[in-house]
This record gives C-alpha cells, sequence and structure tokens, in this order.
C-alpha cells in the first residue's frame, strides 16, 4: 500500500506521519517512511538543488524535470521494492505535488505534467492521499517559524521564499485534484490542534483500509 501526504508549506505533513506510521505497525503493517524530493541519495542531491533559496531563478521547466528525475529514481530504487516485499510506503509529498505546484502555480501545460507522471510512474499511484489543507498565510507563517527556531534549515527555504499568492494557487490546485479524484483524496483540516489532525486522518485510515481502531 502506498499512502502520500501533501498540503502546502506548514501544513504538518511531517507532524502526522510518525502517528500514521505508529497505527499501522500496531495493525501490523511493516512502513517505509520517506519523502519527495531527496527520497534516495542521488534524490538528496536533487533536493538540495530544487530547494535552495540561491536557485531562485531556476527555470520552471527544469525545475519540473528536477521533480521528475527525483521521482524516477526514488520509484526504481525504494518505492517499487518496498510496495513488492509487501511493505506499505508512507510518503511525504508525491506526484500531486508537481501539479499543485509546477501546473497550477508555476502555470505549465498540465496535459505535459499528466503525461510525465504517467510515464515517470507506470503502475504505480497511491492507495491513499491525505490533503491536509491550510490556508497558506498560516502555513508559511507555521514553516519559518520552524526554520527560525532550526526545526528546519534556511538552506531549503526557496518555495517558503515566494510570495502569498504562488502558495494560494498551489492550494487552490491541491483542492481541485481532491475534487478530481475523491475516491483516493482525504481532505483534513490541518488548522486544528495536532491531535484532532491525528483523529482525522486515523479515522479516515481505518475507514479506508477497512481496520477496526
Amino acid at each position: 500500500m502506498l499512502i502520500t501526504l501533501e498540503g502546502i508549506e506548514g501544513s504538518g505533513k511531517s507532524t502526522q506521519i510518525p502517528h500514521i506510521t505508529r497505527f499501522l505497525n500496531a495493525c501490523g503493517h511493516q512502513c517505509v517512511i520517506t519523502k519527495e524530493p531527496g527520497g534516495t541519495r542521488i534524490g538528496g542531491q536533487i533536493r538540495s538543488i530544487l530547494l535552495d533559496p540561491v536557485n531562485s531563478d531556476m527555470d520552471p521547466v527544469a525545475e519540473l524535470l528536477l521533480y521528475a528525475a527525483d521521482r524516477k529514481q526514488h520509484l526504481q530504487e525504494l518505492i517499487r521494492p518496498s510496495l513488492a516485499a509487501g511493505k506499505t510506503v508512507i510518503c511525504d509529498r508525491f506526484h500531486d505535488s508537481t501539479t499543485a505546484y509546477q501546473g497550477f502555480s508555476r502555470a505549465l501545460d498540465k496535459a505535459l505534467i499528466h503525461d510525465l507522471n504517467r510515464w515517470v510512474l507506470a503502475d504505480v499511484n497511491p492507495d491513499i492521499t491525505f490533503l491536509l489543507d491550510l490556508e497558506p498565510a498560516v502555513g508559511l507563517r507555521r514553516a519559518w517559524q520552524e526554520v527560525y527556531q532550526g526545526g528546519r534549515t534556511q538552506q531549503e527555504t526557496r518555495f517558503e521564499n515566494e510570495d502569498l499568492f504562488f502558495h494560494q494557487k498551489v492550494r487552490e490546485g491541491y483542492l481541485e485534484l481532491a475534487r478530481q479524484e475523491p475516491e483516493r483524496f482525504v481532505v483534513v483540516d490541518a488548522a486544528a490542534d495536532e491531535n484532532s489532525v491525528t483523529a482525522a486522518l486515523l479515522d479516515a485510515l481505518a475507514e479506508k483500509i477497512e481496520i477496526a481502531v
């Protein structure tokens, strides 16, 4: 099973993944935790390019192709082998991020992105996608607070440096994707406190995989 978490900066994905993992482990699932970009050694090098604020002049198409390269390596090296071994993969961001960020916010051709994603993913698609939905102003405030408190590095703030309009378009993109695939997406209000968000995620997860909490 492949579970992905999506959302704007500061939506709490990394906070919630340990809660989801503990729940699944208790239910007998062997979990592999990963992220995009950067889920592999090569991907980590790509991540350093993509998220470095020094690279603010990166061409949007170059950005798109770097994400595709990271995802292809990630799939071949980690995700496919883990799924083939019967493990549950929990991934912080996946292909929906590319559509939301590069398609909706960067305004690149969505049909091209769809075809690129389909080519890279082949037969791999998330079974469940949790969208942690949040007002962009709140998310950015949370994200910068984490940076200032040392929870994240200044060298990975290229997207935090984008303006509020950029992040509003990302959020709109995510919500549109959720409307298009309601059977896969679970939209959770990420403005609630951590425990409430966790409860909502685990309730939805239990229902999705037919496990009684």
